[in-house]
């Protein structure tokens, strides 16, 4: 593993105050354990009394170098990861630690510390998403839908690869884990002598229902449920961006879910296979070398283009052999609760959300006479129409047609909190709930990501996507350019429209010039969502 050095390396964690212990107490959810000698819900009351003695805790125990070893007890309860998953198999369960509520305003504390430093080096990679501010499941896929719908605009296929490992945060070894720490971040002295005392001597006790067994010790992985937990894998797995780089496959983390991608012309359609082969046999060994082991059985593979240069691939130029396996392509993959299909036109994915949201509602529409309007729409707004806003950036373009079933969702929601026969209009209804229409919803999205990555608050990797009129030598002067527009750039195919490269500078384009220019985001979302309901109902 290579080392790299940073101009400050971390060689400390700084101290802590009473008012940043209040203001973190303020956000902390009141979450009780056994392990708390006290409420919660008392700590956050009696802030001003508790804050101080906290601060003076942290620092202690920065000062010793060392977290106190009943902080770092665990009660475990495991979950079933599905309800639909067989109860019987050990392996359908995942392990949720519950923690005390000191050990986490602690780690909440080097956490944000740790970050910091993170940051101002950028020592994360930039496409890794999870347990970021200012990133998410939606910024990944958008982008990666992006690269995707890219590839078939250019007359390319393409393949998107999912890898799945086994139980990665269980398995995190710690003295590698303190190596990273300060091979690739420069963690020292002190901050990584603390790092040390984290993760070693940790113990637990597994909790169902009314039984409990021994005092267990746990010499690998870090407690699923913790506040550094996901953020030490995220760093402990940080480098394998070295090897999808090495044999140029491009990549997207999201915590332990891993996506690469590698696209050509059809007629070389061997190169891709061979490629990703070998990239996913080298992940394979980095994943061995970090006690970790890459699920073969799990990873899937979807091939992606138009129907005719799909049609032109045979099953044999389909098959990825990793090692020993051979890795059949699917027609469709689920990819961070958003469905692909191998010709990107999004309809399986549209189809399951409405479906879910169906259910959603049925299991509603009998308890809404004791329910009420308000608690009705409250119910809604949670089940149904988070559904139909998650990700719905990557539906921009899409035709009417397509987008029908989100509609009727929609429509069946309002005749639901306003107690309405099947084939009574509902349009008053949504203006009265101020609800957006889909394609309007989407719209929406789409320009609040665009505000967000225009004003430096997204990743990278989507600000990278836009490019402001200004910016174009020669178009400083132009009018487009005082009205804070973005380039569109040109696509071959009507598909090529739907990325959000073509389609964020689209919509963000036929907003008027006062909406552009507002960088305030609060004001921003409350000002478009005007403007959109305006265009959608009273025009």
């Amino acid at each position: 593993m290579s080392e790299r050095s940073v101009p400050e390396p971390l060689t400390h964690f700084k101290r802590v105050t009473s008012q940043e212990v209040m203001t973190l107490l303020k956000k902390a959810p009141a979450k009780q354990c056994s392990l708390d000698p006290v409420p919660t819900w008392l700590v956050k009351k009696l802030s001003v009394v508790f804050a101080p003695i906290i601060a003076n805790l942290c620092n202690a125990s920065f000062d010793q170098r060392t977290l106190p070893a009943d902080q770092k007890r665990a009660i475990t309860h495991p979950l079933l990861k599905k309800p639909s998953l067989d109860a019987s198999d050990l392996n359908n369960y995942r392990p949720i630690s519950n923690l005390s509520f000191l050990s986490k305003t602690v780690e909440r504390l080097v956490d944000a510390r740790f970050v910091a430093y993170a940051d101002k080096n950028s020592l994360f990679p930039i496409y890794q998403s999870a347990y970021r501010t200012q990133h998410s499941t939606e910024t990944a896929l958008v982008h990666l839908y992006n690269d995707m719908v890219t590839t078939v605009d250019r007359g390319e296929v393409g393949a998107l690869v999912l890898l799945d490992m086994s139980a990665a945060f269980d398995t995190i070894d710690h003295g590698i884990m303190l190596d990273v720490l300060r091979r690739r971040f420069d963690v020292r002295d002190a901050a990584l002598d603390w790092f040390a005392s984290y993760f070693v001597d940790r113990t637990q006790v597994v909790v169902t229902g009314t039984k409990s067994s021994s005092v267990s010790q746990l010499r690998i992985g870090t407690p699923q449920g913790s506040v550094l937990g996901p953020r030490s894998f995220v760093a402990y797995a940080e480098d394998v961006t070295d090897v999808f780089q090495l044999h140029r496959v491009c990549y997207h983390l999201f915590a332990d879910d891993m996506q690469g991608t590698r696209h050509n012309q059809p007629s070389r359609v061997l190169e891709v296979t061979n490629e990703l082969g070998v990239c996913m046999t080298s992940v394979s060994n980095w994943c061995a070398s970090k006690r970790l082991q890459l699920n073969t059985k799990k990873t899937e593979v979807m091939w992606f283009g138009t129907a005719t240069n799909l049609g032109k691939l045979s099953l044999a130029d389909k098959l990825i052999h990793v090692g020993p396996d051979t890795i059949s392509p699917s027609a469709e993959i689920r990819d961070l609760g958003v469905y692909f299909d191998s010709q990107l036109n999004m309809k399986s994915h549209v189809s399951r959300v409405a479906r879910a949201c169906f259910y959603q509602l049925r299991r509603l529409r009998p308890l809404r006479r004791q329910l009420g309007r308000e608690v009705t729409t409250r119910l809604v707004s949670a089940f149904v129409l988070s559904r139909l806003d998650y990700c719905n950036s990557i539906l921009a373009e899409l035709p009417a047609s397509s987008l029908a079933p989100l509609q009727r969702v929609l429509h069946a929601a309002a005749r639901l909190v306003f107690d309405l026969k099947p084939r009574d209009h509902v349009t008053s209804a949504l203006q009265t709930l101020h609800w957006l229409p889909i394609k309007q919803r989407i719209q929406f999205k789409i320009c609040l990501l665009v505000h967000l990555a225009i004003n430096g608050r997204a990743p990278i990797y989507l600000k990278d996507l836009i490019t402001p009129t200004a910016s174009m030598p020669g178009r400083a002067s132009n009018r487009s350019a005082s009205n804070n527009d973005l380039v569109i750039p040109s696509t071959r195919l009507k598909l090529g429209q739907r990325a959000f490269s073509v389609a964020g500078p689209r919509t963000w384009n036929q907003l008027p010039t006062e909406l552009k220019t507002i960088t305030d985001t609060t004001v921003f979302k409350r000002k478009l969502k005007t403007f959109l309901f305006s265009a959608a109902y009273l025009q």
